[in-house]
Protein backbone atom coordinates (compact mmCIF):
# COMPACT_ATOMS: atom_id res chain seq x y z
CA UNK A 1 0.00 0.00 0.00
CA UNK A 2 1.20 3.28 -0.83
CA UNK A 3 0.67 6.81 1.26
CA UNK A 4 0.67 10.40 0.11
CA UNK A 5 2.76 12.75 1.49
CA UNK A 6 0.73 14.70 4.79
CA UNK A 7 4.31 17.65 4.39
CA UNK A 8 3.41 18.03 -0.02
CA UNK A 9 -0.21 18.19 1.02
CA UNK A 10 -0.22 20.92 3.83
CA UNK A 11 1.80 23.06 1.42
CA UNK A 12 -0.83 23.24 -1.07
CA UNK A 13 -3.78 23.49 1.60
CA UNK A 14 -1.37 26.51 2.24
CA UNK A 15 -1.08 27.51 -1.07
CA UNK A 16 -3.99 27.65 -2.40
CA UNK A 17 -6.21 28.81 0.36
CA UNK A 18 -3.53 32.63 -0.43
CA UNK A 19 -5.54 32.88 -3.86
CA UNK A 20 -8.97 34.73 -2.92
CA UNK A 21 -8.30 34.90 0.76
CA UNK A 22 -11.42 36.50 2.16
CA UNK A 23 -9.71 37.88 4.91
CA UNK A 24 -11.66 35.93 7.37
CA UNK A 25 -9.61 32.10 7.49
CA UNK A 26 -11.85 31.31 3.73
CA UNK A 27 -11.92 32.56 0.26
CA UNK A 28 -13.73 33.99 -2.60
CA UNK A 29 -12.75 32.46 -5.51
CA UNK A 30 -15.14 32.62 -8.04
CA UNK A 31 -14.90 30.45 -11.61
CA UNK A 32 -12.62 32.44 -14.18
CA UNK A 33 -11.77 35.08 -11.52
CA UNK A 34 -8.25 36.66 -10.65
CA UNK A 35 -8.17 34.50 -8.16
CA UNK A 36 -9.44 31.02 -10.16
CA UNK A 37 -6.18 32.02 -12.68
CA UNK A 38 -4.27 32.33 -9.73
CA UNK A 39 -4.98 28.98 -8.81
CA UNK A 40 -4.89 27.28 -12.08
CA UNK A 41 -1.93 28.79 -12.85
CA UNK A 42 -0.66 26.75 -9.74
CA UNK A 43 -2.10 23.64 -10.52
CA UNK A 44 -0.42 24.12 -14.04
CA UNK A 45 3.23 24.86 -12.49
CA UNK A 46 3.17 21.94 -10.12
CA UNK A 47 2.14 19.30 -12.64
CA UNK A 48 4.57 20.30 -15.31
CA UNK A 49 7.05 20.56 -12.67
CA UNK A 50 6.27 16.75 -12.41
CA UNK A 51 6.22 15.77 -16.27
CA UNK A 52 2.24 15.97 -16.88
CA UNK A 53 1.13 17.57 -20.11
CA UNK A 54 -1.65 20.17 -19.58
CA UNK A 55 -4.54 20.32 -22.20
CA UNK A 56 -7.30 22.55 -21.79
CA UNK A 57 -10.96 22.02 -23.32
CA UNK A 58 -13.21 24.88 -25.01
CA UNK A 59 -14.79 24.94 -21.33
CA UNK A 60 -11.90 25.78 -19.73
CA UNK A 61 -11.86 22.50 -17.78
CA UNK A 62 -8.44 21.89 -17.04
CA UNK A 63 -6.57 18.66 -17.37
CA UNK A 64 -2.88 17.28 -16.39
CA UNK A 65 -1.71 13.63 -17.39
CA UNK A 66 1.33 11.87 -16.85
CA UNK A 67 2.15 8.11 -19.11
CA UNK A 68 1.35 5.06 -18.44
CA UNK A 69 2.76 1.51 -19.69
CA UNK A 70 0.32 1.00 -22.31
CA UNK A 71 0.02 4.00 -24.58
CA UNK A 72 -3.32 2.84 -26.15
CA UNK A 73 -4.49 2.03 -22.26
CA UNK A 74 -7.49 4.82 -21.49
CA UNK A 75 -7.24 7.21 -19.07
CA UNK A 76 -8.45 7.22 -15.24
CA UNK A 77 -8.99 10.70 -14.59
CA UNK A 78 -9.75 12.20 -10.72
CA UNK A 79 -11.76 15.69 -10.63
CA UNK A 80 -12.93 18.15 -8.82
CA UNK A 81 -13.42 21.99 -9.14
CA UNK A 82 -10.87 24.97 -7.98
CA UNK A 83 -13.76 27.47 -7.33
CA UNK A 84 -15.92 28.50 -4.62
CA UNK A 85 -18.94 30.33 -3.46
CA UNK A 86 -19.18 33.11 -1.64
CA UNK A 87 -17.02 33.77 1.84
CA UNK A 88 -16.52 30.02 1.57
CA UNK A 89 -14.06 27.56 2.64
CA UNK A 90 -10.23 26.25 1.95
CA UNK A 91 -11.16 22.87 0.92
CA UNK A 92 -14.62 22.37 -0.72
CA UNK A 93 -13.84 21.13 -4.22
CA UNK A 94 -10.15 22.45 -4.53
CA UNK A 95 -9.34 19.04 -2.02
CA UNK A 96 -10.17 16.93 -4.76
CA UNK A 97 -7.96 19.33 -6.98
CA UNK A 98 -5.09 18.85 -4.22
CA UNK A 99 -5.69 15.17 -3.84
CA UNK A 100 -5.45 14.44 -7.42
CA UNK A 101 -2.33 16.36 -7.50
CA UNK A 102 -0.71 14.56 -4.45
CA UNK A 103 -1.67 10.70 -6.54
CA UNK A 104 0.43 12.09 -9.61
CA UNK A 105 2.80 13.96 -6.96
CA UNK A 106 3.12 10.60 -5.57
CA UNK A 107 3.21 8.12 -8.72
CA UNK A 108 6.08 10.28 -9.99
CA UNK A 109 8.14 10.34 -6.77
CA UNK A 110 8.29 6.57 -5.94
CA UNK A 111 8.18 6.19 -9.40
CA UNK A 112 4.78 3.41 -9.06
CA UNK A 113 4.26 1.21 -11.92
CA UNK A 114 1.19 1.73 -13.92
CA UNK A 115 -0.52 1.27 -17.29
CA UNK A 116 -3.17 3.54 -17.57
CA UNK A 117 -2.41 7.04 -18.33
CA UNK A 118 -3.34 9.20 -15.03
CA UNK A 119 -5.15 12.82 -15.03
CA UNK A 120 -5.67 15.38 -12.68
CA UNK A 121 -8.44 17.44 -13.50
CA UNK A 122 -9.90 21.26 -12.91
CA UNK A 123 -13.90 21.85 -13.63
CA UNK A 124 -14.81 24.79 -14.69
CA UNK A 125 -17.65 26.54 -12.53
CA UNK A 126 -18.91 23.84 -10.14
CA UNK A 127 -20.23 26.22 -7.76
CA UNK A 128 -21.94 28.56 -10.40
CA UNK A 129 -21.52 30.91 -7.50
CA UNK A 130 -21.15 33.95 -9.66
CA UNK A 131 -22.56 32.80 -13.34
CA UNK A 132 -25.27 30.08 -12.21
CA UNK A 133 -26.16 26.94 -12.42
CA UNK A 134 -23.91 24.78 -10.46
CA UNK A 135 -22.17 22.05 -12.24
CA UNK A 136 -22.63 24.24 -15.60
CA UNK A 137 -19.29 22.68 -17.57
CA UNK A 138 -20.16 19.17 -16.12
CA UNK A 139 -23.77 19.51 -17.41
CA UNK A 140 -22.47 21.12 -21.08
CA UNK A 141 -19.16 18.31 -20.87
CA UNK A 142 -21.93 15.51 -19.85
CA UNK A 143 -24.75 16.22 -21.53
CA UNK A 144 -25.32 13.64 -24.68
CA UNK A 145 -25.40 11.42 -21.74
CA UNK A 146 -27.90 13.29 -19.04
CA UNK A 147 -31.63 12.48 -18.50
CA UNK A 148 -33.24 14.84 -20.85
CA UNK A 149 -35.12 16.59 -17.89
CA UNK A 150 -31.77 17.98 -16.38
CA UNK A 151 -29.88 17.80 -19.73
CA UNK A 152 -32.09 20.56 -21.18
CA UNK A 153 -31.03 22.67 -17.86
CA UNK A 154 -27.42 22.73 -19.39
CA UNK A 155 -27.59 23.10 -22.69
CA UNK A 156 -24.39 25.03 -24.16
CA UNK A 157 -25.96 28.29 -25.62
CA UNK A 158 -27.76 28.55 -22.62
CA UNK A 159 -24.95 28.44 -20.17
CA UNK A 160 -22.76 30.83 -22.20
CA UNK A 161 -25.42 33.34 -21.85
CA UNK A 162 -25.47 33.34 -18.06
CA UNK A 163 -25.19 36.61 -16.66
CA UNK A 164 -22.87 37.95 -14.09
CA UNK A 165 -24.99 37.44 -10.34
CA UNK A 166 -22.27 40.55 -9.81
CA UNK A 167 -23.39 43.09 -12.77
CA UNK A 168 -26.26 41.82 -14.55
CA UNK A 169 -24.16 42.18 -17.96
CA UNK A 170 -21.37 40.07 -18.30
CA UNK A 171 -22.42 36.53 -19.69
CA UNK A 172 -19.88 33.12 -19.23
CA UNK A 173 -19.21 32.90 -22.61
CA UNK A 174 -17.54 36.73 -22.44
CA UNK A 175 -15.81 35.98 -19.59
CA UNK A 176 -14.57 32.41 -21.18
CA UNK A 177 -13.16 34.06 -24.28
CA UNK A 178 -11.37 37.21 -22.57
CA UNK A 179 -9.97 34.31 -20.24
CA UNK A 180 -6.73 32.32 -21.08
CA UNK A 181 -7.98 29.46 -20.23
CA UNK A 182 -10.13 29.03 -23.47
CA UNK A 183 -8.77 25.90 -24.73
CA UNK A 184 -10.28 23.00 -27.85
CA UNK A 185 -13.22 21.11 -27.48
CA UNK A 186 -11.36 17.94 -28.16
CA UNK A 187 -10.02 17.73 -25.28
CA UNK A 188 -13.06 16.97 -23.27
CA UNK A 189 -13.51 14.34 -20.91
CA UNK A 190 -15.24 11.32 -22.68
CA UNK A 191 -15.73 8.11 -22.66
CA UNK A 192 -13.65 7.18 -25.51
CA UNK A 193 -10.38 8.26 -24.05
CA UNK A 194 -11.52 8.12 -20.26
CA UNK A 195 -12.11 5.07 -18.65
CA UNK A 196 -12.74 5.71 -14.59
CA UNK A 197 -13.13 8.57 -12.80
CA UNK A 198 -12.77 9.64 -9.24
CA UNK A 199 -13.47 12.32 -6.73
CA UNK A 200 -12.43 13.29 -3.10
CA UNK A 201 -14.19 15.71 -1.43
CA UNK A 202 -14.59 17.16 2.19
CA UNK A 203 -18.08 15.42 3.21
CA UNK A 204 -19.70 18.87 4.51
CA UNK A 205 -21.57 17.18 7.46
CA UNK A 206 -21.05 15.42 10.41
CA UNK A 207 -21.84 11.99 10.11
CA UNK A 208 -18.22 10.96 9.96
CA UNK A 209 -16.75 13.09 12.68
CA UNK A 210 -20.36 11.53 14.71
CA UNK A 211 -19.23 8.23 14.22
CA UNK A 212 -15.21 8.93 14.80
CA UNK A 213 -14.02 7.94 11.00
CA UNK A 214 -11.74 9.32 8.60
CA UNK A 215 -12.99 8.78 5.53
CA UNK A 216 -16.64 8.25 3.61
CA UNK A 217 -16.82 5.64 1.16
CA UNK A 218 -19.29 7.09 -0.71
CA UNK A 219 -22.36 5.17 -2.65
CA UNK A 220 -24.58 7.37 -4.04
CA UNK A 221 -25.80 11.44 -4.26
CA UNK A 222 -29.41 11.34 -2.99
CA UNK A 223 -31.90 11.91 -4.89
CA UNK A 224 -33.82 15.13 -4.40
CA UNK A 225 -37.45 17.46 -5.45
CA UNK A 226 -37.14 21.40 -5.27
CA UNK A 227 -40.14 22.97 -5.58
CA UNK A 228 -41.53 26.21 -5.28
CA UNK A 229 -44.79 26.93 -3.16
CA UNK A 230 -46.72 30.01 -3.56
CA UNK A 231 -49.17 32.59 -1.49
CA UNK A 232 -51.73 35.16 -3.19
CA UNK A 233 -53.22 37.58 -0.64
CA UNK A 234 -54.10 41.28 -0.79
CA UNK A 235 -51.40 44.12 -0.36
CA UNK A 236 -53.33 46.69 2.01
CA UNK A 237 -51.53 49.30 4.59
CA UNK A 238 -50.58 47.96 7.80
CA UNK A 239 -51.55 50.81 9.88
CA UNK A 240 -55.20 51.05 8.96
CA UNK A 241 -56.82 47.76 7.60
CA UNK A 242 -58.37 45.83 10.44
CA UNK A 243 -57.04 41.94 11.16
CA UNK A 244 -59.79 39.97 10.47
CA UNK A 245 -60.04 41.20 6.97
CA UNK A 246 -56.30 40.84 6.14
CA UNK A 247 -55.48 38.22 3.66
CA UNK A 248 -52.18 38.40 4.40
CA UNK A 249 -49.51 36.07 2.08
CA UNK A 250 -46.72 35.58 4.64
CA UNK A 251 -48.70 34.82 7.61
CA UNK A 252 -50.37 32.22 4.94
CA UNK A 253 -46.60 30.95 3.87
CA UNK A 254 -45.86 30.73 8.08
CA UNK A 255 -49.03 28.84 8.58
CA UNK A 256 -48.22 26.40 5.36
CA UNK A 257 -44.37 26.13 6.68
CA UNK A 258 -45.36 24.75 10.24
CA UNK A 259 -47.58 22.56 8.58
CA UNK A 260 -44.91 21.55 5.98
CA UNK A 261 -43.00 20.33 8.43
CA UNK A 262 -45.10 19.00 11.00
CA UNK A 263 -47.01 16.68 8.24
CA UNK A 264 -43.82 15.72 6.65
CA UNK A 265 -42.22 14.95 10.27
CA UNK A 266 -44.69 12.72 10.96
CA UNK A 267 -43.52 10.01 8.38
CA UNK A 268 -41.25 9.47 10.26
CA UNK A 269 -38.04 9.10 8.33
CA UNK A 270 -35.08 10.01 10.45
CA UNK A 271 -32.72 10.32 7.36
CA UNK A 272 -34.63 12.67 5.12
CA UNK A 273 -33.40 16.18 5.18
CA UNK A 274 -35.47 18.97 3.59
CA UNK A 275 -35.03 22.79 3.72
CA UNK A 276 -36.55 25.82 3.42
CA UNK A 277 -33.41 28.21 1.70
CA UNK A 278 -35.35 31.00 -0.34
CA UNK A 279 -38.24 33.16 0.36
CA UNK A 280 -39.87 35.91 -1.71
CA UNK A 281 -42.05 38.52 -0.43
CA UNK A 282 -43.95 41.39 -2.19
CA UNK A 283 -43.81 44.28 -2.23
CA UNK A 284 -41.41 43.55 0.86
CA UNK A 285 -42.28 47.04 2.52
CA UNK A 286 -42.87 47.65 6.48
CA UNK A 287 -45.93 49.39 6.04
CA UNK A 288 -47.41 47.12 3.37
CA UNK A 289 -49.50 43.50 4.31
CA UNK A 290 -47.93 41.19 1.72
CA UNK A 291 -49.81 40.45 -1.25
CA UNK A 292 -47.51 37.70 -2.82
CA UNK A 293 -44.78 35.09 -0.91
CA UNK A 294 -43.01 32.36 -2.95
CA UNK A 295 -41.11 29.75 -1.18
CA UNK A 296 -38.81 27.25 -2.02
CA UNK A 297 -39.11 23.89 -0.76
CA UNK A 298 -35.73 21.28 -1.22
CA UNK A 299 -36.10 17.50 -0.13
CA UNK A 300 -33.47 14.81 -0.62
CA UNK A 301 -33.42 11.32 -0.02
CA UNK A 302 -32.28 8.05 -1.27
CA UNK A 303 -35.49 5.97 -1.97
CA UNK A 304 -37.89 7.51 -4.78
CA UNK A 305 -40.70 5.55 -2.89
CA UNK A 306 -40.42 8.22 0.43
CA UNK A 307 -40.04 11.14 -1.69
CA UNK A 308 -43.39 10.26 -3.70
CA UNK A 309 -44.83 10.62 0.15
CA UNK A 310 -42.92 13.90 0.56
CA UNK A 311 -44.14 15.57 -2.75
CA UNK A 312 -47.95 13.98 -1.61
CA UNK A 313 -47.11 16.35 1.54
CA UNK A 314 -46.01 18.97 -0.30
CA UNK A 315 -48.50 19.47 -3.22
CA UNK A 316 -51.14 18.73 -0.75
CA UNK A 317 -50.68 22.78 0.24
CA UNK A 318 -52.77 23.54 -3.16
CA UNK A 319 -55.63 22.33 -2.07
CA UNK A 320 -56.18 24.41 0.99
CA UNK A 321 -56.67 28.25 1.56
CA UNK A 322 -53.96 29.65 3.67
CA UNK A 323 -55.37 32.75 5.81
CA UNK A 324 -57.91 33.90 3.43
CA UNK A 325 -54.63 32.99 0.73
CA UNK A 326 -54.91 31.23 -2.29
CA UNK A 327 -51.85 28.91 -3.30
CA UNK A 328 -50.44 26.91 -6.20
CA UNK A 329 -47.20 24.44 -6.04
CA UNK A 330 -45.21 24.44 -9.15
CA UNK A 331 -41.95 22.16 -9.80
CA UNK A 332 -39.29 23.53 -10.34
CA UNK A 333 -36.47 20.28 -10.94
CA UNK A 334 -35.66 17.34 -9.17
CA UNK A 335 -33.12 14.22 -10.02
CA UNK A 336 -33.02 10.57 -8.96
CA UNK A 337 -30.33 9.15 -6.88
CA UNK A 338 -26.95 8.44 -8.70
CA UNK A 339 -25.37 5.50 -7.80
CA UNK A 340 -21.75 5.34 -7.91
CA UNK A 341 -19.91 2.37 -9.35
CA UNK A 342 -19.91 -0.82 -7.31
CA UNK A 343 -16.59 -1.53 -8.42
CA UNK A 344 -14.98 1.24 -7.73
CA UNK A 345 -16.68 1.91 -4.74
CA UNK A 346 -15.51 -1.57 -3.86
CA UNK A 347 -11.65 -0.33 -4.44
CA UNK A 348 -12.20 2.86 -1.82
CA UNK A 349 -13.03 0.39 0.81
CA UNK A 350 -10.84 -2.46 0.60
CA UNK A 351 -7.92 0.39 0.03
CA UNK A 352 -9.28 2.43 2.86
CA UNK A 353 -9.42 -1.30 4.91
CA UNK A 354 -5.52 -2.20 4.13
CA UNK A 355 -4.57 1.49 4.91
CA UNK A 356 -6.19 0.75 8.09
CA UNK A 357 -8.11 4.01 7.87
CA UNK A 358 -11.43 4.33 9.95
CA UNK A 359 -14.42 4.27 7.30
CA UNK A 360 -18.08 3.87 6.59
CA UNK A 361 -20.28 3.84 4.02
CA UNK A 362 -22.24 7.36 3.21
CA UNK A 363 -24.15 9.02 0.97
CA UNK A 364 -23.86 12.20 -0.91
CA UNK A 365 -26.31 14.47 0.19
CA UNK A 366 -24.88 17.60 -1.68
CA UNK A 367 -24.14 17.59 -5.85
CA UNK A 368 -21.09 17.26 -7.38
CA UNK A 369 -19.95 17.37 -10.97
CA UNK A 370 -18.95 13.64 -10.38
CA UNK A 371 -22.74 12.60 -10.26
CA UNK A 372 -22.75 14.04 -13.70
CA UNK A 373 -19.87 11.99 -15.25
CA UNK A 374 -21.24 8.91 -13.36
CA UNK A 375 -23.67 9.28 -16.44
CA UNK A 376 -20.82 9.09 -19.13
CA UNK A 377 -18.02 6.46 -17.35
CA UNK A 378 -18.25 4.58 -14.17
CA UNK A 379 -17.61 6.80 -11.41
CA UNK A 380 -16.93 6.93 -7.68
CA UNK A 381 -16.22 9.50 -4.86
CA UNK A 382 -14.51 9.37 -1.42
CA UNK A 383 -15.41 11.81 1.58
CA UNK A 384 -13.04 13.19 4.02
CA UNK A 385 -14.49 14.57 7.80
CA UNK A 386 -15.45 17.98 8.34
CA UNK A 387 -14.77 19.53 11.57
CA UNK A 388 -18.17 20.14 12.85
CA UNK A 389 -19.94 19.36 9.57
CA UNK A 390 -18.65 23.05 8.27
CA UNK A 391 -18.85 23.79 4.71
CA UNK A 392 -19.86 26.53 2.03
CA UNK A 393 -18.01 28.67 5.28
CA UNK A 394 -15.03 30.50 6.01
CA UNK A 395 -14.46 28.12 9.37
CA UNK A 396 -14.90 24.87 7.04
CA UNK A 397 -12.07 22.62 7.93
CA UNK A 398 -10.45 19.51 7.89
CA UNK A 399 -6.95 18.02 8.81
CA UNK A 400 -4.13 17.89 6.68
CA UNK A 401 -3.88 13.99 8.53
CA UNK A 402 -7.61 13.27 7.41
CA UNK A 403 -6.75 15.29 4.20
CA UNK A 404 -4.20 13.23 2.83
CA UNK A 405 -5.44 9.87 4.45
CA UNK A 406 -8.52 10.43 1.47
CA UNK A 407 -5.92 11.05 -1.05
CA UNK A 408 -4.19 7.64 -0.20
CA UNK A 409 -6.90 5.85 -0.40
CA UNK A 410 -8.01 7.55 -3.59
CA UNK A 411 -4.71 6.78 -5.10
CA UNK A 412 -4.72 3.46 -3.90
CA UNK A 413 -8.36 2.49 -4.97
CA UNK A 414 -6.57 3.82 -8.81
CA UNK A 415 -3.82 1.58 -8.71
CA UNK A 416 -6.66 -1.23 -7.68
CA UNK A 417 -8.39 0.12 -11.02
CA UNK A 418 -5.18 0.28 -12.97
CA UNK A 419 -5.17 -2.93 -13.04
CA UNK A 420 -8.29 -3.51 -15.09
Amino acid sequence: MYKCSTERMDDKIKTFSKFGDAGHGGITRYSLSPAAVMARNEFRKRMEAIGAVIEIDDLANMYATIPGTDPDAKRIVMASHCDSVKNGGNYDGILGVMSAMEVLETVTAEKIPHKHPLTAMIWTNEEGSLYPPAMMCSGIVCNDYLPEDIGCNFRYEDMMNSKSILDGKTTFGEALNNSEFKGDKKYRLCPEKYMYMFETHIEQGPILEDAGNDVGVVDCVLGMFNYRIKFYGQTTHAGTFPMPKRRDALFAAAKALCYLHEEIDKLGYSDLVYTTGEIVCHPCVHTCVPDYVDFSIDVRHEDAEVLKKVLAVVKSCEGREWAGCTCKVERAWNRDTVYWDKKLVGYVKESAEELGISHQYIHSGAGHDAQFAAYMLPTTMIFVQSKDGLSHCEPEFSSVEHCTEGASVMLNAVLKADKD
